[in-house]
């Protein structure tokens, strides 16, 4: 039998190499981007363009990230110092947005919006101010349940399509940018959980509540 004091000195030995190097690395960042043909890259100390088929965007990221383009067709994404946390977290965050400015300037991104109640309606319209600067002159003119109609300017980088009276398209080449305007349009009715009517975003459900009758 062994003493109380070997017992714990026996069962407390164990190694966290493993876990140690394995916390050194991004695991969104490791991750190769694939390039296509019709991209091209050109790197910066600060930032790398990105031109494609649909035009040309800059990515901006600090100067400890570094970018090798392998086989013509992957790009790697790394950092100089994997041990400094703030690296590491700028790591991932980097990839993500190169890889979504090459799939905005050589697919685009594509947002539905579903006007789900009695009388929800859309209509797209000129916008009485005319075009200006950060805008594009038309606007969407909506019934969602106000006793008014709700009007919303587009902004110029965002193509919006209604092709039909409840659902709503739209079409941009920067990701940020359309999620932001969706999420404008759906802030005026946001989905409720009782009747299950609002703005829904894509795929968006809501899990409907029983009211609670006396």
């Amino acid at each position: 039998m062994l003493p109380k004091s070997a017992v714990g000195t026996v069962f407390r030995c164990f190694s966290t190499t493993s876990k140690a190097s394995a916390a050194l690395v991004s695991n969104i960042g490791k991750k190769p981007i694939p390039l296509p043909p019709s991209i091209a890259l050109t790197p910066s100390p600060t930032g790398v363009a990105v031109t494609g088929p649909l035009g040309t965007t800059t990515v901006p990221y600090p100067e400890f990230i570094k970018l090798d383009v392998r086989d013509e067709n992957t790009l790697a994404v790394s950092v100089e110092d994997a041990s400094v946390k703030r690296q590491r977290m700028i790591w991932g965050r980097t990839r993500t947005l190169i890889l979504n400015a090459i799939i905005g300037m050589t697919e685009g991104f594509q947002t539905p919006l579903y006007l789900v109640g009695v009388g929800y309606r859309a209509a797209l319209e000129a916008d009485p101010l005319g075009q200006r600067p950060g805008w594009s002159g038309q606007r969407l003119n909506m019934k969602v349940g106000f006793s008014h109609n709700v009007y919303v300017p587009v902004p110029d980088h965002v193509k919006v399509e209604v092709s039909s009276p409840t659902k709503i398209v739209l079409n941009c080449t920067d990701k940020q940018a359309i999620g932001q305007f969706a999420a404008e349009i759906r802030r005026w009715r946001r989905p409720e959980p009782y009747k299950g009517k609002g703005i829904f975003v894509g795929m968006e459900k809501v899990r409907l509540k029983s009211v609670k009758k006396k």
